[in-house]
């Protein structure tokens, strides 16, 4: 039963009906590759930055909970995007929607059960760790709502 609801709280968050409104799937298609390339400031992150880091945060926490041990890289996945055309916005946002899919197969495959099992790097449960995946989706989609909306 816990499952299903980490499943669908999951699935709102991405492309649903969530509590707050917003989606990322929804919020990032009417984001083009030019706007999500911008900074604020020299120091700030751009949209584009911060939807790596959720992708990369995704990708590495399902490899966790897959037996293997991982380290946060000292960038923590906020690197430059080099190539900052259209299709490699296309193909940023494909990448994110792989990384749903994995997610959605990964918890599928779980039982109630399992959520008691531990990463063996930090002794985190899986509760804690897909609680924690939830809760970082929304934050940087609050940064990305709010970003997507100044005129800079």
């Amino acid at each position: 039963m816990e499952i299903k609801r980490l499943r669908n709280e999951f699935s709102n968050l991405y492309n649903g009906d969530p509590w707050l409104d917003v989606t990322l799937k929804q919020t990032l298609q009417g984001i083009s590759a030019e706007k999500a390339a911008q900074r604020i400031a020299r120091d700030r992150n751009s949209i584009w930055e911060i939807l790596n880091h959720l992708i990369e945060w995704r990708r590495m926490l399902l490899k966790r909970m897959s037996g293997n041990i991982i380290a946060v890289p000292e960038d923590n996945f906020i690197r430059e995007v080099p190539d900052t055309s259209e299709v490699s916005w296309r193909h940023t946002l494909a990448e994110l929607e792989e990384t749903q899919q994995d997610w959605l197969s990964f918890l599928d495959g779980l039982q109630d059960e399992d959520l008691e099992k531990t990463y063996s790097g930090n002794g985190q449960s899986y509760y804690y760790l897909i609680q924690g995946t939830i809760q970082h989706d929304a934050y940087h989609l609050g940064q990305i709502v709010l970003l997507s909306k100044l005129e800079y």
